[in-house]
């Protein structure tokens, strides 16, 4: 919907509302309300009887993202019978690869133009830093619908801590997110595959979930060369190369940790050695070598081509996002997908290792509004983690990630991704949230890109450039301690 520009929209200031407020009790109770860790009821809510229209910015084409409003009647109604005030919502939109630049647009002018954002876990620091974004341990403190048990620790790293490894919160998680394997049922458990699998590789076809969880990455390449026949119109394995956004990056971070690799120290800074190891190099070596099960299109798949190539019956499997369940799982493949966890790698001591990176985006509210809309957007937020809307989103599509609502006895039987999406909740990690993310990742998105198209073909030699290149970025911003070293000098792809 159309946003008015900034100044144009009439906003209730703190000064207005306590002025509307003093008359009936004095501008010193009115500021007590305004302020008060005590969540007012409609008979002393310092907005009763007001209406507030609330903005909210959001990732365009990402369903969980538009449950955020689709879900907004309920708390219209919410708000109105245990506040007193009437409340509606607008909603504007933008792709990954340009919600932020769009919202920091806004931001930098000071401007309340939206007074709620959806933003992706690793902008966290891009926005805090300025100050845009309204730090949240205060409000958590008094406000005890805000002082939430996750499910999992990675929960509060990923979606509401900058710096890394801080207490200090500015975001709450709008959407859960993890990789899982979506798998083809239907074509796995046809007639004639089990006993053509155990002839030709002599061990059992996984056909369970609890088989998927016991099943390594060599023995997952195995599936996927088995079920590779494009001859009959479908290939083995779908994932996603593209350069837009962090399309690439992603799943190749996710198998360099899985190794028992990293990108970077988040306590020093540090790139150069972390990234460019020849472990890491390995990783996307055969990141790139997992082309060959694919449709020759795959080199440009993001997450759309994705969810278009499995939905369209030209994928066996496909590593993708929990959260794109409603869209991969169409009506015509309902009952034919089961959703499980990617694949182990063995670490020295026998571990099932899995450290693969977490998706999922936080909610952020709007430094710049006005006490009105401030009120408003925390108002929201307790609404947003009641167990009654918890469970509407999910049984909606989304993914909440409260402990009370995952736990429950029947949340795996509401989506066919949610045990996946459970069991990849405790084997995820986030990466950079640096306020030089964006520049981060163009680096990082450029070099993996040109080895996986063939452009170059060091694997070592993309990691060493993308390493000096980083270490620069995060030394010149002043994250990192050291400068690039002498081997850095001239250094090109």
């Amino acid at each position: 919907m159309k946003q008015t520009e900034h100044g144009q929209r009439r906003e209730l200031g703190r000064r207005t509302l306590l002025a509307g407020l003093g008359a009936g009790m004095g501008l010193a109770g009115a500021a007590a309300v305004l302020g008060s860790p005590r969540r007012a009821r409609a008979a002393d809510h310092p907005l009763k009887g007001q209406s507030i229209h609330m903005a909210i910015l959001g990732i365009a084409g990402w369903t969980p993202s538009k449950l955020g409003v689709d879900l907004a009647p309920d708390f219209k109604r919410y708000a109105k019978d245990r506040y007193g005030y009437d409340v509606d919502f607008s909603y504007t939109e933008a792709p990954f690869s340009q919600l932020f630049q769009k919202a920091a647009t806004s931001l930098a002018t000071r401007s309340a133009e939206y007074n709620i954002i959806i933003s992706d876990s690793q902008w966290l620091g891009a926005l805090a830093q300025p100050k845009w974004i309204l730090p949240l341990d205060k409000y958590i403190a008094q406000r005890k619908g805000l002082d939430i048990e996750w499910f999992s620790p990675v929960v509060r790293a990923a979606y509401q801590t900058y710096p890394d490894g801080s207490k200090h919160r500015w975001g709450l998680p709008q959407e859960g997110d993890c990789m899982g394997l979506y798998i083809r049922t239907d074509l796995l458990n046809a007639p004639g595959e089990a006993d053509n699998f155990q002839k030709k590789y002599g061990r059992k076809l996984p056909t369970s979930w609890e088989d998927f969880e016991a099943l390594s990455f060599d023995d997952f390449t195995k599936v996927i060369e088995f079920f590779n026949r494009p001859e009959k119109g479908f290939n083995g394995f779908g994932a996603q190369y593209s350069r837009e956004y962090d399309f690439i990056s992603d799943p190749v971070m996710s198998l360099m940790r899985s190794t028992g690799g990293d990108v970077w120290d988040p306590k020093t800074g540090q790139v150069e050695g972390i990234l460019n190891t020849d472990s890491n190099a390995r990783a996307l070596s055969t990141y790139k070598s997992l082309l060959q099960y694919m449709p020759k299109s795959a080199i440009n798949y993001g997450v759309g081509e994705l969810i278009d190539a499995f939905a369209q019956g030209k994928l066996f499997s496909a590593l993708q996002w929990c959260a794109v369940g409603p869209a991969m799982i169409t009506d015509s493949l309902k009952g034919k997908v089961m959703v499980v966890p990617t694949p182990y790698f063995p670490g020295a001591d026998g571990k099932h290792n899995r450290n693969y990176i977490i998706g999922g985006q936080p909610w952020v509210i709007n430094a710049f509004n006005d006490a009105a809309h401030r009120e408003v957007a925390l108002d929201f937020m307790e609404w947003w983690y009641t167990p009654e809307t918890s469970l509407a989103f999910a049984k909606h599509g989304g993914n909440p990630c409260d402990k009370a609502t995952l736990t429950r006895p029947d949340f795996d039987s509401i989506q066919p991704w949610y045990r996946a999406y459970k069991y990849m909740l405790q084997n995820s990690s986030d990466f950079w949230h640096d306020p030089a993310y964006a520049d981060l990742l163009s680096v990082q998105q450029e070099g993996f890109t040109a080895f996986a198209t063939g452009q170059v073909n060091d694997p070592k030699h993309t990691l060493d450039y993308i390493a000096c290149r980083q270490q620069k970025i995060l030394y010149d911003g002043g994250t990192a301690q050291k400068a690039p070293s002498a081997a850095c000098n001239g250094i090109r792809l």
